[in-house]
């Protein structure tokens, strides 16, 4: 992989805001732990309220998320006697790769809203704020990817060398443990960032892709969408629009958590009480069959990552790619996958303790 390209592709690139519908239940959950968790006789004194989206991406769905946490404080107030809302001012923090395209994210703010919006550029994989600056911190679909991929999965010379591979699902123990010991170290920097920018009380809303505990990576319904993409590349390679040698170089950079690896990191940092934890439901389709599901599923594939593949392979190659992705797709039994027992999307509510 050349250098250049190696820079890209190490950053994590928190998904779109492509999915309506899946996220209307974490919303909901926002707001209603939000509204439940907050001890705001804790910040009674506070003239404004900081809040942080951290992977906002360029989508509707953060103004959404931010819109229910101010709403679930507010009701918080009116609950309390002695605090007045109408007097509490709010600060957003919107979070992303500084490749993220703050102006489109700016241009749609809400006219209606009732908060200041700043952008704050950078990885959530480091400290981004000042010391206990913030009282609630929102994620949502972002913290599966990583902050780079692992050194070794690129390494012609490691035993973890990913070849011929682009995800690390299917690959040999070597390549599964430097993707595990890559996801370790960087919930530890971000737990770590958090824990000093946080005030103490403050809580954490987060919305992770995860696999079920004790169900092998192998078996997930993202290990048979990364084959299909790898068989789709190689299909390419062979027609003479990509290389095997720019396959072998090119890896993605998530990883699907399970509950007890979130539970252990949270631990072991100390700092942070396990308020909540609540496996979401799956979005029911009248679909059924893989030539009905297989268009949806692979435009929020193309919205997710298609940056990603045009950095990598060149951006005249996408058509074709996600063309034949589709169609391999619509032939394949994946998903029958797509159940709880091997894919799920976690809610964690996440309280700062006081001391640590």
């Amino acid at each position: 992989m050349a250098g250049h390209e190696s820079e890209k592709l190490s950053e994590a690139h928190p998904m779109n805001s492509d999915q309506e519908e899946l996220l209307t239940t974490p919303r909901n959950l926002s707001r209603r732990q939000s509204k439940k968790s907050l001890r705001l006789k804790d910040f009674s004194s506070l003239k404004s309220f900081r809040v942080a989206d951290l992977g906002c991406s360029v989508g509707i769905n953060t103004f959404f998320a931010v819109r229910n946490i101010i709403e679930a404080v507010e009701l918080k107030c009116q609950s309390q006697q002695g605090l007045d809302f109408h007097r509490l001012e709010y600060q957003v923090f919107f979070n992303d790769h500084s490749s993220n395209d703050f102006n489109t994210l700016f241009m749609s703010l809400p006219r209606d809203r009732r908060y200041y919006a700043l952008g704050v550029p950078g990885s959530f994989y480091q400290r981004l704020f000042p010391v206990v600056s913030l009282h609630l911190i929102h994620s949502s679909y972002a913290l599966h990817w990583l902050s780079k991929v692992p050194k070794e999965a690129i390494d012609r010379s490691s035993l973890a060398w990913n070849k011929g591979r682009i995800h690390y699902t299917n690959g040999p123990a070597a390549v599964v443990n430097a993707y595990t010991a890559q996801y370790a170290n960087d919930m530890e920097n971000f737990l770590h960032s958090r824990a000093q920018e946080i005030i103490g009380g403050g809580l954490m809303l987060l919305t992770i892709p995860c696999r079920p505990n004790g169900i092998p990576h192998s078996r997930t319904l993202p290990s048979k969408a990364y084959d299909l993409l790898t068989s789709c590349l190689m299909d390419l390679a062979k027609k003479g629009l990509t290389s095997e040698e720019k396959v072998d170089s090119f890896n993605i950079p998530i990883y699907n958590a399970s509950p007890q690896e979130l539970e252990v990191a949270i631990s072991k940092n100390g700092c942070f009480s396990i308020e909540g934890i609540e496996n979401l439901p799956r979005v029911q389709r009248q679909e059924h069959d893989s030539v009905s599901k297989s268009p949806l599923f692979t435009s929020h594939v193309r919205a997710a990552m298609g940056a990603l593949f045009a950095d990598h392979f060149g951006h005249e190659i996408l058509d074709e790619l996600f063309q034949l992705y589709q169609e391999k797709l619509e032939e394949s039994s994946i998903f029958e996958l797509g159940s709880s027992t091997n894919a799920i999307n976690l809610f964690l509510l996440v309280k700062r303790k006081t001391t640590c």
